[in-house]
């Protein structure tokens, strides 16, 4: 008989059963002795009356209710102890549990419990009435850092590539400007040749005209072509500026989840630096760029 989960899982709840078994026979050796202490103090005599009968199931009742009751009552407080364990160690992790009351009346799985029960503690190499061990949840230590740690790993990563991607962009948006110099000097050349030239033949100048007008129109398709590069390299890198803030945002609010969270920790301190480094280095990416 198997409850359905895996090998740690089900060796938490054969504790637990353990436990609930003690507790079970110390509640049923508790009602026998008061069966057998009414024996020996009331049942002394060989005849007795109705009332003297009816008294004295009246104070056994009494008792055995009483004990009972108890019983009952530590084991609901026990349960929600248990309970208080699981839902504190989830809620570290940021998860939320849900119970279904329903299921603890289902028949079919109260069999499967009591099967269960029947094949671990009926065995020859069990101990049924061993000491029940109060079993203890691992703590967690800095385990819910991993997420966070995972999150700014890969935060750190696309920070890398942004800038990567923004050297590239600047690069070209260098290489076009200086094209656009060098055609705006050459269109200068060309004019003051123009100028020159306008003392000599009438074949000369119709000539040179034409040259000039020709590279003109070559110059201005060129600058056509330059300027919506410049263009699009100046979109692209205004929209790279925005991924490097937002890169720079997710990494702030990452930090002051960390700090939030394991401000005592080592871990957290050498996180903090990493992150001031990447954020001046953020800060000097955007002077660069604004200058």
């Amino acid at each position: 008989a198997e409850l359905g989960l895996n090998e740690h899982h089900q060796n938490e709840a054969i504790n637990y059963m353990r436990f609930a078994r003690f507790k079970r026979g110390l509640c049923l050796k508790t009602v026998d002795s008061c069966f057998q202490d009414l024996k020996d103090s009331r049942l002394v005599e060989e005849t007795f009356t109705v009332d003297e009968v009816i008294d004295m199931l009246d104070g056994l009742q009494s008792v055995i209710h009483s004990e009972v009751e108890s019983e009952l009552i530590n084991t609901t407080y026990t349960n929600v102890l248990l309970l208080r364990q699981l839902f504190s160690q989830a809620e570290k992790w940021y998860l939320k549990l849900q119970t279904d009351v329903s299921d603890l009346e289902n028949r079919e799985l109260l069999d499967q419990v009591a099967e269960f029960e029947k094949s671990e503690f009926t065995s020859s190499n069990k101990k049924v009435d061993a000491d029940p061990v109060k079993p203890k949840l691992a703590p967690l230590n800095e385990g819910g850092s991993e997420l966070l740690n995972k999150r700014v790993a890969h935060l750190q990563e696309e920070n890398e590539k942004l800038k990567t991607r923004l050297k590239t962009i600047e690069t070209q948006a260098t290489a076009a400007l200086d094209e656009k110099s060098k055609l705006e000097k050459s269109l200068r050349d060309l004019q003051m040749i123009q100028g020159d030239q306008k003392m000599n033949a009438n074949q000369d100048i119709t000539e040179l005209e034409n040259k000039v007008a020709a590279l003109k129109s070559q110059f201005e398709k060129t600058l056509n072509d330059t300027t919506a590069n410049q263009k699009f390299l100046e979109e692209d890198l205004v929209t790279t500026k925005h991924n490097l803030l937002r890169v720079q945002d997710q990494l702030s609010a990452a930090e002051k989840e960390l700090e939030k969270k394991f401000q005592q920790t080592a871990a957290y301190r050498n996180m903090k630096e990493i992150l001031t480094k990447k954020n001046d280095q953020i800060k000097d990416l955007r002077r660069r760029l604004s200058k």
